[in-house]
Formats: structure tokens, sequence, C-alpha cells
């Protein structure tokens, strides 16, 4: 049996938790990332359906990001590297200074997917100026994608998707300790591949990782196969006391933890975010998904990718439960 680490997420809902759709935070808004500066103090950040900018939003609540304005505080160039296909951007505090990765292709190569990082000195990072750093080197030239930092134990990490020119599939999740916000301790360390049936489906993919620590636990959970409704969750766990630089401190889940629910009207969920919610207890979880099935052309092109939240589930024994089967 699991146990909700805080049954009732008042403050989250403001009084509707008895509304058909609870769980919808904003829509179209993909690659969902939110960062808590404070217990009163959120932003957030995702893909836009366009792909041509990237926005910031702040909030006091995490149900007041969906009313809260979404700034404009970078935009696409015309042409060269960072003028098309501007993905997953998250936000992280690193350092005294804000710092952006995010992932952009070329005009002439929409698909020559590179990591860029953007940094801004204000105490606000809505305030101030974003400053362009340029491509985040990560040891080899190749499509990356979805850097995500941690800290554990006083040292930085930078968990990202990329290919390995060596192999057949598309992207494969690496890390590595961190230098400064834009230096890594190269080489880097292969944490997982996409090599099992449901992270193949369509492409070969394992992608937007995302970091948890609690219970002892470092939980790296990451999507993998296409972006429509086969696009699932998977799981990495490692002890907090273990070398994360090891491959074989990671323990990979062998299906998928969170995945479409007919039933539920959830198709495709993936690349999330965890969060702290305002009581500084609750664990919560943002990600995208449709609410529909089927979808015409690229599922790349669809923009009803919908951010949604939920609270995480912990079992008796300090397991990690993503509820599959409960609605937001």
């Amino acid at each position: 049996m699991w146990k909700l680490v805080s049954v009732l997420w008042i403050s989250l809902l403001s009084g509707h938790l008895l509304a058909q759709d609870a769980g919808l935070l904003i829509k179209n808004r993909a690659d969902p990332w939110v960062y808590r500066a404070a217990a009163d103090s959120y932003y957030f950040t995702a893909s836009v359906p366009e792909f041509d900018r990237i926005e910031l939003r702040h909030s006091s609540t995490i149900q007041g990001l969906a009313k809260a304005d979404a700034k404009v505080i970078w935009r696409k160039k015309h042409q060269g590297p960072m003028s098309a296909n501007i993905w997953a951007p998250e936000i992280h505090r690193i350092d005294g200074a804000w710092y952006i990765y995010f992932a952009a292709g070329k005009a002439d190569e929409p698909f020559h997917i590179r990591t860029y990082v953007l940094k801004n000195s204000a105490a606000d990072p809505l305030q101030g100026q974003w400053q362009e750093l340029g491509p985040l080197n990560t040891g080899w030239d190749s499509f990356n994608l979805d850097a995500t930092h941690f800290q554990h134990k006083g040292q930085h990490y930078l968990v990202w998707a990329q290919q390995d020119n060596n192999k057949s599939y598309n992207s494969a999740l690496w890390i590595a300790k961190m230098r400064s916000a834009t230096e890594l301790e190269l080489p880097a360390t292969l944490l997982t591949e996409p090599v099992l049936d449901w992270e193949t489906q369509g492409y070969k993919v394992n992608e937007g990782p995302a970091v948890l620590i609690k219970h002892g636990k470092v939980w790296l959970a990451y999507s993998a196969s296409a972006t429509d409704h086969r696009y699932a969750m998977g799981l990495l766990t490692a002890s907090v006391d273990a070398d994360l630089l090891k491959t074989e401190s990671w323990t990979k889940a062998p299906r998928p933890v969170f995945f479409t629910n007919d039933s539920l009207k959830r198709f495709g969920p993936g690349h999330n975010s965890f969060v702290l919610a305002e009581d500084g207890v609750t664990d919560l979880m943002l990600y995208h998904a449709r609410d529909y099935k089927d979808i015409q052309g690229n599922p790349l092109l669809d923009g009803n990718r919908h951010t949604r939240v939920r609270p995480l589930y912990w079992t008796e024994l300090g397991e990690l439960d993503f509820a599959q089967d409960q609605p937001d």
C-alpha cells in the first residue's frame, strides 16, 4: 500500500480539489520545468508550440503559474546556431547566478540540435539581461539536448541526452561533474541507453532527465520513445552514498513507471520536473501529456501537449510510486 506524503494539497489547488481536470496547469506548454527559489517563489519555463522563444513565469504558488504573465526573455536567431527548434529550456540557480540550458537547431538544419546556455546575474531572473554564453561542450559533437542540473553533497552535476555516433539510437543519457555552470569534467559517464522494448517505440530515445533526492536514494526519471501516445517515463535509482559517475551505481527499472492511460485520457506523458509544494513537504511532479491519442502528421508539430501537475506517492518502505492508475 502506498501513502500520499501530504493527503490534502489544498494550497496547490486553492479549493478546487473537485474540479474535473484539476491536474491541468498550463495549456500548450511541453517539457515543463519549475524552479523553487523559496517557499513562496516559483519560476516556470517550457517549450512553446512555435519553438521560437524562451518564456519565463513567476508566482508565489504552483497554481498561480497558470495565470502568471509569460515574459519572453529570449528569441531565436534568424539564421545560424540557435535559429530553429528552441526546445526544453530549464532555469537553474548556480553559484549566485541564473542559467538557462536549452536545445536549438539551425534554420537550414533544424535537427542540428545542440545545447546552449544563457546567464543572468540579476537577483530576479525576470529583470537584468540574459547573456548568450554559446554551446555547452559535452566532449563530442552530436545531437544533444535536455540538460538538467542537480547538486548532491556539495558537488554540481549535469545530466543530458546525446547521440553516440557509433550507435544506432537517437539519444542516451549521460552524466558529468561540473567545474562551473558552463564547463564539465570530462569524459562523461553513460547512464542509460534505449535498449528496452518500451524505449524504442517509433524512435530509440532516452531523454528528458529530472532528479529527485530523497529517502536515501537519487531518483532519476527520464522519457523514452516517440513523442506521441507511446511516450513514457522510466526510472533510474542510485544510493545517495554511491559514486554517481559509475554506470553500475545505477539501477534501471525494467518497465515504464508512468505511461499512457486511456481511461484517464492521459496520452504520452513525460519530460517531467520535480518540485516541493508550498508546504515544503509534498513532492510534486510537473509533466506534459495530450488528452487525445490520434495525431495528424508529425507529433512534434502537434502543440497540444499540456503541462500537468500531480503529487508523488511514497510506499511505506520509502519507494517512489508514480500512481499510474490515479488521476491528477
